[in-house]
């Protein structure tokens, strides 16, 4: 996901074994979202294996491919980019075809994992997080449980100028293509026309478009039905438990974020180390436990408490479960098309 994170603790380890052998004082370059590993994860993963890595931080998906596709990947290593960005790299053959025997870890995620759409079996990313978008709002307030994408869409007289919306174009063209019963992948020019028109409607509704700050808008009432990650309504069921998360009847897209090692690294065997330091249960764990997002990690995600599940319902959502809803895919010249609907509902 882009954006940044709320990080609520620390639980990193340091001391995780490694079963690939130890490099030697490699420069390792990783790119990835602010707050979305341990803040002493790289200075972790060098003490562990006796590697010199450093973090450098992209703030959006478009940031850190325009890097990649100017430099044809040269001067990073790994990089944490969303799937349809995986399968852009890939497609571009910027992407490193992964050899599984380097990265023992790998048997740790669920089985659910290895069957992804965007690369059925692994073949050049690793799962990270993966999760649902769906409805956030304040039961409190909101008479009733909203269940469906017309409550946001189409929102009652009482809710209007009290909901938003994410602002990226992929999750904001997703809740009228699902709400009209279409692919979150459409290409369809009457079916995206639908989509425009629809969200130009409801557009006047709104209190605003926004990736970040939504939950904080739930905390203090200024919103109380939002367009949210699952993992981001967490942060406000953190803060207020009448905050809760709904995914409507006509469902959700399946998002989930990779790790990428790039064709043209210059320091592969310590690039397949630090994925597999990754995929470590407690180092995997960690982005469960503080960013509240589902990780595709089995025994990291048992090791949750009940009572941690019982406080944010949506992580106890089954790997099987996730899987019924429809993956976000790289739609090729397609993507133009959406970038170009979502500046005319904007600017509407």
């Amino acid at each position: 996901m882009s954006g940044q994170f709320k990080i609520t603790g620390a639980i990193f380890s340091a001391s995780v074994a490694l079963s690939a052998g130890v490099a030697q004082a490699e420069q390792l370059v990783v790119s990835n979202w602010d707050g979305y590993m341990a803040p002493d994860a790289i200075d972790a993963f060098n003490k562990a294996t006796d590697n010199d890595a450093e973090l450098v931080l992209h703030g959006t998906n478009e940031e850190i491919m325009g890097k990649l596709i100017a430099s044809k990947g040269k001067g990073y290593d790994v990089v944490f980019v969303s799937s349809p960005f995986a399968e852009v790299l890939n497609n571009l053959g910027l992407a490193e075809t992964l050899d599984h025997s380097k990265i023992p870890n790998i048997s740790n995620l669920y089985p659910e994992a290895t069957k992804l759409s965007h690369d059925e079996g692994n073949m050049y990313s690793l799962p990270y997080a993966w999760g649902t978008t769906g409805l956030c709002y304040r039961s409190d307030l909101v008479e009733g449980t909203p269940d469906s994408w017309a409550d946001l869409l189409q929102p009652s007289e009482a809710l209007s100028g009290k909901t938003t919306m994410l602002a990226t174009d992929r999750w904001l063209l997703g809740a009228a293509m699902l709400a009209n019963g279409y692919s979150v992948n459409t290409t369809d020019d009457a079916e995206l026309a639908t989509v425009r028109d629809q969200l130009i409607a409801t557009k006047g509704t709104l209190l605003a478009y926004d990736d970040t700050t939504f939950y904080a808008k739930l905390v203090s009432g200024e919103a109380e039905l939002v367009q949210a990650w699952d993992g981001w309504c967490n942060y406000g069921i953190a803060e207020n438990a009448d905050i809760k998360y709904v995914i409507p009847n006509e469902g959700s897209d399946l998002w989930v974020d990779t790790m990428v090692i790039l064709k043209n690294s210059e320091n592969k065997e310590a690039a397949y180390e630090f994925v597999n330091f990754i995929l470590d249960p407690v180092n995997h764990g960690w982005a469960a436990e503080n960013i509240l997002y589902k990780v595709p990690n089995q025994p990291a995600m048992e090791a949750l408490s009940e009572e941690f599940i019982a406080q944010f319902p949506n992580m106890g959502l089954k790997p099987a479960e996730l899987m019924e809803f429809e993956q976000l895919r790289d739609v090729g010249e397609a993507q133009r098309a959406y970038s170009r609907i979502v500046s005319e509902i904007k600017a509407n």
